[in-house]
């Protein structure tokens, strides 16, 4: 499938304000995340936000950046936008969504997202990992429930930020990564905000709710994601360790 990778960044965050536009071993969030969706090849890269700072750090970095409107729900209809506006002529048959949370995110990951799509009956690929017990508690991780329908792949049921499933058994974590069918990202950005999404805080159950399909591709190892200030001190304590500081 003919793929475009679109990162969504806002300036607002809610938990980690200006999130995008914070250094980690020298170069601001979204410029790492920039730099994963080049690496993994699957086509152009650009950037959809709502911030003239962030814009011109994407593209300094060699991508293309499109302004968008502040109020949307969340970075999934802040693409749909975008993607009206880039390839209105339906170029593009597959949309990555590779949040701008994820700066480090393993090499191969939007290509297991992504080839998800190679089954007519998802809808939506996406990533989990087993949660750490830490994880499994806490509500900045939000967890995946689903069937395993094939080695190291779930059909999902649900997302909560709970800890779920009940009882004894593995519990993963979802990642922020999507890989929408092109008809199935204009199908969700002309959906209301449903009543899970709004409960949750999680972008993903409009879908579910609306019956679309979405599965998961199990990851070996979990990136850490900026979620909050103690991932940012975490993940700039890891680049020091490791000598980087370019």
């Amino acid at each position: 499938m003919r793929a475009i990778v679109l990162i969504p960044a806002r300036l607002a965050s809610k938990r980690v304000p200006n999130k995008a536009l914070l250094p980690i071993a020298g170069k601001p969030l979204i410029a790492h995340v920039v730099e994963r969706g080049l690496e993994a090849g699957l086509g152009p890269v650009h950037v959809a936000t709502d911030s003239e700072e962030i814009a011109a750090i994407a593209r300094a970095f060699g991508v293309g950046a499109t302004l968008t409107r502040r109020e949307h729900a969340c970075g999934s209809d802040r693409l749909g936008e975008a993607l009206a506006a880039i390839d209105p002529d339906g170029r593009y048959e597959a949309i990555v969504n590779l949040q701008g949370d994820l700066p480090f995110l393993p090499s191969g990951a939007l290509a297991a997202s992504l080839s998800l799509l190679e089954d007519a009956r998802v809808d939506i690929g996406t990533l989990a990992t087993l949660a750490s017990p830490e994880e499994e508690t806490s509500p900045d991780a939000p967890k995946i429930v689903g069937t395993l329908v094939a080695p190291q792949r779930l059909r999902a049921h649900y997302f909560s930020r709970a800890r779920v499933p009940f009882g004894e058994g593995p519990t993963y974590r979802h990642l922020g990564v999507y890989a929408f069918r092109r008809g199935a990202l204009q199908r969700y950005v002309s959906l209301p905000v449903s009543t899970l999404e709004a409960r949750e805080g999680l972008e993903q159950l409009r879908a579910l709710e609306d019956g679309m399909r979405i599965d998961a591709a199990l990851l070996d190892k979990a990136p850490v994601s900026v979620d909050t200030l103690d991932d940012l001190g975490a993940l700039r304590a890891a680049a020091i360790d490791s000598g980087d500081k370019s």
